[in-house]
C-alpha cells in the first residue's frame, strides 16, 4: 500500500548530495541504489507486468506529456482496491512511456512485511517519510508517487467507490514546497473495480494488526488465496491534470499551514472532479 506520511519534522538534507541518477537505459543500473531499488529487478518486473498492463487492465493515458521529462515532481493520485492495483499501473506506464523511474512512498507496515517489503523496495518502494521524499525530489530530481488518502482510500467499500477521502493534513504539499517541485495530480479510473471490497472485518484486522481486513468480490469468486492476487480485468483510464506550481521559496523553516491545507483540498477537488467527468463518459467498466 502506498501512502503519505504526515508525522511532520523538518525536511532537511541528511547527507551530502548524491550523484545524479542515471537514465533507465544506463547499463550501470544492475546495482541496488541507496533506496534499495534495483534496475535489474525493475526490468524483470516491467517484462512480467507488461502483459497485465496492456492486455488485462488495457491502461489508457490522457495528458501523459504533463509529467516533467526532467527534474523532480511529486505525483499525487487517488487510491483504491483492497490490495492496491493503481501504484504498479502508474509506475509501469510512466517508466515505459517516459523512460523515467518512479519511486513510490510505501507505508511502514507494508515495508516491514517479510519478503514483500524487500521485493517492494527492489522495484521502487521507499519508506514514507518526509526526509526520504525531500531527498528524492530536491537532491536527486526524481519522480515520487504518493497517495494522500492512504489506507482510507484502499479500505473503502464498493458503495463508496470514487469518493475521495480527505487528503490528510496536507503533508504532501509541504514536502513539495520544501523541495521546490511541482505537484502533478493524476485521476485513476479502474482500480476500484479491479478488487472491490464488499465489507471489512474489524475483528480480524485487530487480531492481525492491520489497518483493515477486506472481504472482496475476488475472494468470493476465486477463493481466499487466488482472490488475493487475482484482479478483475477492469479497464484503467488515467488522466494527468495540469501541474500545480506552488511559487514559494524552497527550504524554508516553515510554511503557512492554511496555504498548505487549502492547496491540498484544491488538489483533492480537482482529482475528484476529473473522476466524475471520466465516469460520466465511461460506457463500461470492462471496455472503458
Amino acid at each position: 500500500m502506498v501512502t503519505e506520511d504526515e508525522r511532520g519534522g523538518a525536511l532537511v538534507p541528511l547527507r551530502p548530495q548524491p550523484p545524479e541518477a542515471p537514465a533507465l537505459d544506463d547499463p550501470r543500473l544492475s546495482d541496488v541504489d541507496q533506496w534499495g531499488r534495483s534496475e535489474r529487478a525493475r526490468a524483470l518486473c516491467r517484462l512480467l507486468y507488461d502483459p497485465i498492463y496492456r492486455n488485462w487492465f488495457r491502461a489508457e493515458w490522457e495528458g501523459l506529456d504533463k509529467i516533467p521529462a526532467h527534474g523532480g515532481a511529486l505525483l499525487v493520485a487517488n487510491h483504491a482496491a483492497a490490495i492496491p492495483s493503481d501504484a504498479p499501473v502508474i509506475m509501469h506506464g510512466i517508466e515505459t512511456e517516459l523512460r523515467r523511474p518512479v519511486y513510490a512512498l510505501a507505508d511502514f507496515l507494508f515495508r516491514q512485511t517479510p519478503v514483500v517489503g524487500t521485493v517492494w523496495s527492489r522495484v521502487g518502494g521507499v519508506a514514507a517519510h518526509p526526509d526520504n521524499a525531500y531527498r528524492l525530489l530536491r537532491e536527486q530530481g526524481e519522480l515520487v508517487l504518493v497517495f494522500p488518502e492512504g489506507t482510507k482510500g484502499t479500505a473503502k467499500t464498493y458503495g463508496d467507490r470514487y469518493r475521495l477521502r480527505r487528503f490528510g493534513r496536507g503533508g504532501f504539499v509541504e514536502i513539495a514546497m520544501r523541495a521546490g517541485v511541482p505537484i502533478v495530480p493524476i485521476a485513476v479510473v479502474g482500480a476500484e473495480e479491479s478488487m472491490p471490497t464488499l465489507w471489512r472485518s474489524p475483528t480480524l484486522a485487530k487480531v492481525l494488526g492491520l489497518p483493515y481486513f477486506p472481504i472482496t468480490a475476488n475472494q468470493l469468486l476465486l477463493g481466499p488465496i487466488l482472490g488475493l492476487v487475482g484482479y478483475f480485468p477492469a479497464k484503467f483510464k488515467l488522466r494527468v491534470l495540469d501541474p500545480v506550481h506552488l511559487d514559494v521559496p524552497a527550504d524554508q523553516e516553515r510554511y503557512s499551514k492554511s496555504r498548505v491545507m487549502d492547496t491540498a483540498e484544491s488538489i483533492r477537488v480537482s482529482i475528484q472532479e476529473a473522476l466524475y467527468d471520466m465516469l460520466k463518459n465511461r460506457q463500461s467498466v470492462w471496455r472503458g
